[in-house]
């Protein structure tokens, strides 16, 4: 299933729905491996996503503003 179409909430449930069923442990190596690949796929999409919404965002304010903006510091 391609990911071109999801939304990133669409994207994070179903990376967090493949989490759960592999942390149970319930399904075989060869679903393992797939459920990986798929989650792989979902982690790329949803950054990207991630990416292009920052991007926007700085661009947004920057218009009409002079002032170099700042990183955003999560820790402070």
């Amino acid at each position: 299933m391609s990911t071109k179409n999801l939304s990133f909430e669409q994207a994070m449930q179903e990376l967090e729905k493949i989490v759960s069923q592999m942390e149970q442990g319930d399904i075989s190596l060869e679903e393992s491996l797939k459920s990986f690949e798929r989650g792989v796929t979902l982690a790329r999409h949803s950054q990207s996503l991630l990416s292009e919404a920052e991007q926007k965002v700085k661009v947004l304010t920057q218009r009409g503003n002079t002032e170099e903006l700042q990183d955003f510091n999560t820790t402070d």
